[in-house]
This record gives C-alpha cells, structure tokens and sequence, in this order.
C-alpha cells in the first residue's frame, strides 16, 4: 500500500512540474513572439492589441481576457479544471517577467531566430501543458464549448474564433506578420512531437501490474492536434483532459 501511494504521489508531482513548468515556459516563449516583433500567434495579436490601446501590460490584459473568456464557459456549463484556471493567471505573469527580462532585439538577423526559438518553446510549452491533463486552457475551452452547444465543427468554430481575434487585435495595432503565419503552421507538428515526448505512463498496482483505478489512465490519447487547416493545435478531449493554452 504504501509503495503504492508513494508512485501515486511522484505521478501527481510529476504533473503539476509538467503543468506548471508548461505554463511558464507558454508565457516565456510568447514574449519571445513579441522582442522578435514579426508578428504574434493569434490570441497574441489581440492581447497586444488590447495593451496598446489601454495602456495595461501585454500580460495582464492576457489574464483579463482569459478570466472573461472563462465567464463565457457558465451559460455552456463548461467545468475548469486545474490547469484551466492555472492557465489565466499563470501564463500572463511569466510573459510579462519574461518581457523585463528580455530586452529589445535590434536587426532582422537576431529577430529571426528570436522568433524561431519563441514558436519551437511554444511547441515544448505545449507539449508539456496538454500531457499534464489538468484541464483545457479558457480559450479552448469556449471552442469546445461552441462546438457542443452549435453544433458546428471544431475546424470552424476555431477558424471563426481566431478570424475574428486576429482582426480585431491587429485593427487595435496588434503585430501581424511572418511569425503569425510560421506560428500557425508549425505549431501543430510541433505540439504533436512534444506530445509524444512528454506522455506520462499510467502507473500500476505494484502487486498485479493493473492500471491504478484511482489515478487518470496513460496520456497516450490526451490529445490530437487539429487538421492542417487550423491555425493552432485542437483537440477535443473528453471533460478534465488538457487542450493547447492560449
């Protein structure tokens, strides 16, 4: 029993490291996106947006924003979870520690790779997040959350949702660009990669080998990047499973 409890606690550990260690990384390599200046990954574009107009921190108008979107889940009974509410607070705070850590990069021949290095640690960040299965970040969560009360496919209600905050955060004066389009058609294959590598195995009883009733079943099916066509990774897990933060 014992041994048993102490595999069930080095799992859970190792989950919240993942989680949290996801989310930061998640702000980190955002405010890469932004030093590099050559454009930001969707939600970006609007919280930039949003932190020109208002005068407010890029990072808290991201926590705004993600605690309101959270608000939408009530009339679609969507239920957080831990990484959910996590997600809002924690992602915001390392991108604004990150941003008066980083200074400004000067000349294309140090933005480029800036930007590079911002969308490969959005992939690992990623990775790390999802394999937690702490529950969906608030933005992907009122995709799904459409999805089921619409009826409309995830591919287009995400489509419509980031069209819609894509042009709303560059009309605000939010950074479109080069990185915005590498961003959306890397990061599925990334986040796919680092899914793999970050899979946490279920553990099992000691004395018979099977699965654990009380801990969640392996990440093998956490998640499943969105068709091609999207411009970020989806997936649409069943209730409690971690989707890509934003």
């Amino acid at each position: 029993m014992s041994r048993t409890t102490d595999r069930r606690t080095t799992h859970l550990t190792r989950r919240l490291v993942q989680l949290y260690a996801g989310l930061t990384l998640y702000g980190a390599s955002s405010a890469l996106l932004v030093r590099a200046g050559l454009g930001l990954e969707p939600w970006g574009v609007l919280h930039q947006g949003l932190a020109e107009l208002t005068g407010i921190s890029i990072g808290v108008v991201s926590i705004i924003v993600g605690a309101i979107v959270l608000l939408l889940w009530i009339p679609m009974r969507q239920r957080p979870g831990l990484g959910t509410v996590s997600n809002v607070f924690v992602v915001g705070l390392a991108m604004d520690g990150s941003l008066a850590l980083v200074g400004e990069v000067d000349g294309l021949g140090a933005r480029i790779p800036v930007m590079v290095l911002g969308i490969v640690l959005n992939g690992v960040a990623t990775g790390l997040y999802i394999a937690a299965r702490f529950g969906p970040g608030p933005r992907d969560g009122l995709m799904t959350g459409l999805n089921r009360v619409t009826g409309r496919s995830i591919r287009l209600v995400r489509t419509a949702i980031e069209v819609a905050v894509v042009v709303t955060g560059f009309l605000l004066g939010g950074s479109l660009g080069a990185g915005t389009v590498l961003y959306a058609l890397a990061i599925g294959p990334l986040a796919q990669l680092f899914l793999r590598v970050f899979q946490l195995p279920a553990p099992t009883a000691a004395a018979t080998g099977s699965p654990d009733p009380a801990l969640p079943t392996s990440t093998t099916t956490a998640a499943t990047p969105a068709p091609p066509a999207g411009p970020s990774p989806v997936a649409t897990p069943p209730s409690g499973q971690a989707i890509l933060p934003q």
